[in-house]
Formats: C-alpha cells, structure tokens, sequence
C-alpha cells in the first residue's frame, strides 16, 4: 500500500513570504478586522495589506469628476489611510501598504487571496441578533479564496486571539489544513489547541433494540477518536491538543467548543468542477452563527 503524502496549498508552501490581507470598508467591524490582521502580520513576520475596493467608478464616473477627486474616492482613501495608521500603532516594524480599487469586494479580495497566506474581514452586522448575518462580501471570499479566511466576528478585538484555538477535525485524516492551520494558530499565540470530532450513529441504528445500542455506540466513538489522532499526527511537538469526541451534528458540537474561545477553525472542501470553495453546511452553519472569529480553510481536493 502506497503510503500517503500530505498536499499543501500555495498559502502554506510561500506562507513565510506572502502578506496577511485586510479587507475594510469603513466600519467598526472592518476596525476590529485590522487589528486581527495587524497581530497576525506582525506574529508571522510578514508584511499587512490594507485593501478598500468599491464600485464607486461605476456611480459616479472619472469624466464628471474635472479636477476633483470624486467623493467616494476621497472617503476611500481616508478609510484605507486610518486603517494603516492604525495597524502601524503599538507595532514597530511592521510594514504596511495600502490600495484602494475600484472594483466589486468580493472580486478583488478573492483575487488577493492568491497571493496571501491569510485573508481577514469583518462583519457588516449590528446588534445581538442581527450580529448572526453575515455579510454577503464576508460569505463570498470565505466560500472562494484559495488561503485561509479569519472571518472577525462581533465585539472580538484582536485581544480575542489569546483565547483557545478550537478546530473541527472531518474527514480529511492526517492531510488536514485545517488542522495544520490551527496548530499554527495556537503556537503563534501560545494559545491551548482543543481539536474536536463530532460523530454520530446511523439514523437506522437509533430504533433497532434497545439491546443492540450500547455496542454500535462505542464503536462510532472510537473511529472518531482514530481519525482524531490521525488528523493530529504531524503537528508541531510544541503544540499539545486536547482532545474530544463528542457525539452530535458537527454543526452544533464546534459552536458549543468553541464558547468563549478565541478563534474556530473549520475546513472548506473544493468541489471539482466548481470555481473555488463551495462551504459544507458545517462553515457555513459556524460563519452565521459563531459568537469569536471563524476561520475557513480551504483542503486540497
């Protein structure tokens, strides 16, 4: 039997050279997704990228703006202008660049994740409820990118990323980068790894008798936890997780993990024959719905 061999993405073969990319708007949220990108630039020792991309073009046109920049131009530039001041604070050292561009969000932050070893955005929500919507720009690079998006949810600051590093553990085994992402995550903040596996017994097996469950039960756990250590294999020595196999859909099991933790991290399969990432419903459940930072990473196929 061939042994297997771990595949990596571009993100993680340059990711000591490529930039950590912020995308702002503006916001509070956008604020919050700065300071996130701005540790983690200066964690990795790589350069931040400060990205505003809007139509404005489109609305009101170069032709009618004579001499003068038109005015969503201007509140571009002074967005982008505040956000490097802003990511510069507290972080000698740090090297940051700036670019407003005149095109759909959504494009250009997918088009940056080429050439990034992580994407960072915020929310657009308000409020205690209306904070579970995510933004349709949000949904959009975390479902296509071809590098890791952090997904800044909420209040959390980048002081959030001191809390546990929580990671769902699916299918992929020991190829993980999910998991690889994770335990970097954790090493970088000295923060504690909690690796999870939901499992679950077949729908059938629930009404058979009630003689036949305990056996069928302990036997779907302990799969669980050999795909577990499998998937754990090769992370760095430095990095102790904790382990859990917890019965339920996935869905649930991470965002009950992931309370009070500091960033959740779940992985994105491609589909063959589709443009980039298409979420499972499983990120797509964590992303609308997580209370901290959501990560989404993209596994080979």
């Amino acid at each position: 039997m061939m042994k297997a061999t771990t595949v990596i993405g571009s993100w993680e073969r340059a990711g000591d050279e490529l930039p950590v990319v912020v995308g702002v708007d503006g916001s509070e949220h956008g604020l919050h997704a700065v300071d996130w990108a701005a540790d983690e630039a200066a964690l990795r020792g790589v350069p931040l990228r400060v990205v505003y991309a809007s139509l404005w073009e489109r609305y009101e046109g170069t032709a009618l703006a004579g001499d003068h920049k038109p005015s969503e131009e201007v509140r571009a530039d002074d967005i982008v202008a505040v956000a490097a001041r802003r990511a510069r604070e507290g972080r000698p050292g740090l090297k940051v660049s700036a670019e407003v561009v005149p095109e759909e969000p959504g494009y250009v932050l997918v088009r940056e994740g080429r050439n990034a070893c992580a994407l960072v955005v915020g929310t657009q929500g308000r409020g205690s409820i209306v904070e579970m919507i995510l933004g349709s720009v949000s949904l959009t690079v975390a479902a296509h990118a071809h590098c890791p998006v952090i997904v800044v949810r909420g209040s959390h600051s980048a002081a959030g990323t001191r809390g546990r590093v929580v990671v769902g553990v699916g299918e992929e085994g020991k190829n993980s980068a999910a998991v690889r992402f994770a335990a970097q995550e954790a090493r970088l903040h000295r923060a504690p790894l909690d690796a999870v596996r939901a499992w679950r017994r077949p729908a059938k097996e629930n009404v058979v008798h009630p003689l036949l469950t305990g056996n069928p039960a302990r036997r779907y756990e302990e799969q669980a936890a050999e795909a577990l250590e499998e998937a754990l294999q090769d992370i760095p020595a430095d990095v102790e997780p904790h382990r859990r196999t917890v019965e339920g859909p996935a869905r649930d099991v991470l965002l009950d993990a992931s309370r009070d933790a500091g960033l959740l991290v779940v992985g994105a399969r491609r589909t063959h024959g589709h443009l980039g990432l298409q979420l499972g419903r499983v990120a797509h459940g964590v992303l609308h719905r997580a209370t901290c930072p959501v990560a989404v990473v993209p596994e080979p196929a």
